[in-house]
């Protein structure tokens, strides 16, 4: 949702009917690149993109920032996806580092597993580490923190998927 221009989600938020078609526009791939890694098929990510953009137009005037709107597009898709898996009596859909992390550590006490995770970041290159403590734990966006930085896009987000790479073989050590 980076590509929304603040000026833009604000005509949006106050009811320019154009800004919402242009914001629709400019969210909704992003929108569907999520549903497809989060539901269970292509009809119901259809579905889930549908229902957030169909909500999205009706509520944008109630997101307060730009910042707090890609996580509340992306929890409505989420919430989509497990509704719609639940109306066929299916598991909720996971990602594949959720379902990879099930896998590897399914039955460790939870508070273990937090001191794992912690000192696999903390083993990180400094600038590996500054990007995933960043995007996973305070989580801004991959432009904020390239702008925070003083680095490109595409950089911070191959620092963030080896910093993620890296934690996760110490973690499968």
């Amino acid at each position: 949702m980076n590509g929304v221009p603040s000026h833009l989600f604000d005509a949006a938020r106050l009811g320019d009917r154009e800004a919402i078609v242009k914001v629709l526009e400019i969210a909704q791939p992003d929108i569907r690149r999520y549903a497809r890694s989060t539901c269970r098929g292509s009809a119901d990510a259809e579905d889930a993109v549908q229902e957030a953009l169909w909500l999205l137009s009706r509520k944008i005037g109630t997101i307060r920032s730009l910042t707090a709107f890609s996580a509340w597009l992306f929890t409505v898709v989420r919430r989509e996806c497990t509704r719609l898996a639940r109306a066929l009596r299916l598991p909720p859909p996971q990602s594949l580092a959720e379902l990879d992390l099930e896998r590897s550590f399914g039955t460790r006490p939870q508070a273990e597993l937090a001191l794992d995770v912690a000192a696999a970041i903390e083993a990180l290159p400094p600038h590996y580490r500054e990007v995933v403590l960043l995007r996973d734990l305070r989580e801004m966006t991959i432009d904020e923190i390239a702008a925070s930085l003083g680095e490109t896009h595409q950089g911070i987000k191959a620092k963030l998927h080896r910093g993620r790479l890296l934690v996760r073989e110490y973690l499968s050590d």
